[in-house]
Parts: structure tokens; sequence; C-alpha cells
């Protein structure tokens, strides 16, 4: 399944985000079967969207946890709009 999380930083903490980021990655514990696809920033730096590939939303938990004094999160799943169209008809 795929996953459009959208992270939003806590007000002033998009440094510490960043500082966290670069001294130790993402952050995806081993195992969660969570797979990072790619992310896109907010132009204004306030926070990002990542896509991300999990057998299931609580995969991301653990994940999550790691950011969440950081970061505020929602997390949608998301299909590639062919697909939809597809099922749907249109």
């Amino acid at each position: 399944m795929l996953f459009m999380v959208i992270e939003r930083f806590r007000s002033g903490r998009a440094d510490e985000v960043g500082e966290r980021f670069r001294a130790r990655g993402r952050m995806i514990p081993e195992g969660s079967g969570a797979t990072f696809v790619t992310s896109w920033m907010f132009a204004d730096g306030s926070g990002c969207c990542q896509l991300m590939e999990a057998g299931s939303k609580e995969a991301l938990d653990g994940w999550i946890a790691h950011w969440q004094d950081l970061v505020e999160f929602e997390v949608w799943p998301v299909i590639p709009s062919q697909e939809f169209w597809a099922s749907a008809g249109g």
C-alpha cells in the first residue's frame, strides 16, 4: 500500500528536524515493512510530504514515533490516479 504522509514541522522546529535527519537519517525501523519512496518539501520550509510504502498504516507507527516531538503527521492511503480512474470506470 502507498501512503502520502503530510508532515508539518512544529513551530520553530524546522532546523531541529534538519539536524536530526542529517545525524540519524530517516529512522525507519528495520523489519517494519515500511519503505521510503520519495518526498517533497513545502516551498516555505514548514513541512514536507513523503510517499511511503507499507503493508498497513500501523507499519509507519515506529517511524512516526521517532519524529512526533518535532513533527505533526497526517497519513493518507493513496493509489495512483490511473489506477483509481480505471477502477471507477473513468
